[in-house]
C-alpha cells in the first residue's frame, strides 16, 4: 500500500523531481517544472521518433522538402521562401539545398520571372521520400500519444496551441 501511495504521488520523474526541490527550496513556485519539463522529456523522445522515420534525410532534410511537398504541384519555392518556412538562415539554406540536389531529391532553375532569383523544385524521388519520411513520422507520433484519447489529444493540442502562439508572437 505505501508503495502503491508513493507510486501516486510520484507518477513520473518530473513529480519526483519536484518533490525534490519541494523538499529543498518549498520557497519556489515549481509549477512551470511540471509543464515545461515533461514538455523537454517529450521532446526528447519526439527527436528519436524522428531521426527514425527521417533516416538518412536527417531533420533539416525532411523540413525542407516538407515545405516544398506542402506548396503543392508543382512543387515548387524560392529560397526565400524556404528560408521563411524553416527559419534559417540564407547560408545554412544553400548549404542544405546543395545537399539535396546532390541526392537529387530538388532541382534548382532560374526563375523565369525574376532573372536573379532561382526556383526549387522537389523531384518524383524527393516526394517518395518526403512521403515515406512523414508516414514514419505519423506511425512513430502515434505511438507516442496512444496513452492518450482522442478527447486527450484535442485538449492537449487545443493547449499546446495557446502556449506556441504566445512565443510565435514574441
Amino acid at each position: 500500500m505505501q508503495n502503491n501511495q508513493r507510486m501516486q504521488n510520484n507518477r513520473d520523474e518530473v513529480d519526483r523531481l519536484i518533490a525534490a526541490w519541494k523538499r529543498e527550496r518549498p520557497d519556489l513556485d515549481l509549477s512551470p517544472l511540471a509543464v515545461l519539463s515533461r514538455i523537454t522529456r517529450i521532446a526528447r523522445h519526439l527527436d528519436i521518433a524522428r531521426r527514425d522515420a527521417f533516416g538518412d534525410l536527417e531533420n533539416w532534410g525532411f523540413d525542407v522538402l516538407a515545405a516544398l511537398r506542402r506548396a503543392g504541384a508543382p512543387h515548387q519555392l524560392s529560397p526565400g521562401q524556404l528560408m521563411q518556412e524553416t527559419m534559417v538562415t540564407s547560408g545554412t539554406m544553400t548549404n542544405r539545398l546543395d545537399r539535396l540536389e546532390e541526392l537529387q531529391l530538388i532541382t534548382r532553375e532560374q526563375d523565369p520571372d525574376d532573372g536573379r532569383g532561382s526556383l526549387v523544385t522537389l523531384t518524383k524521388s524527393g516526394i517518395r521520400a518526403v512521403d515515406a519520411a512523414l508516414e514514419g513520422l505519423l506511425e512513430n507520433e502515434r505511438e507516442l500519444l496512444q496513452t492518450l484519447s482522442v478527447k486527450d489529444r484535442e485538449t492537449l493540442a487545443e493547449l499546446l496551441s495557446k502556449l506556441v502562439t504566445e512565443f510565435d508572437e514574441n
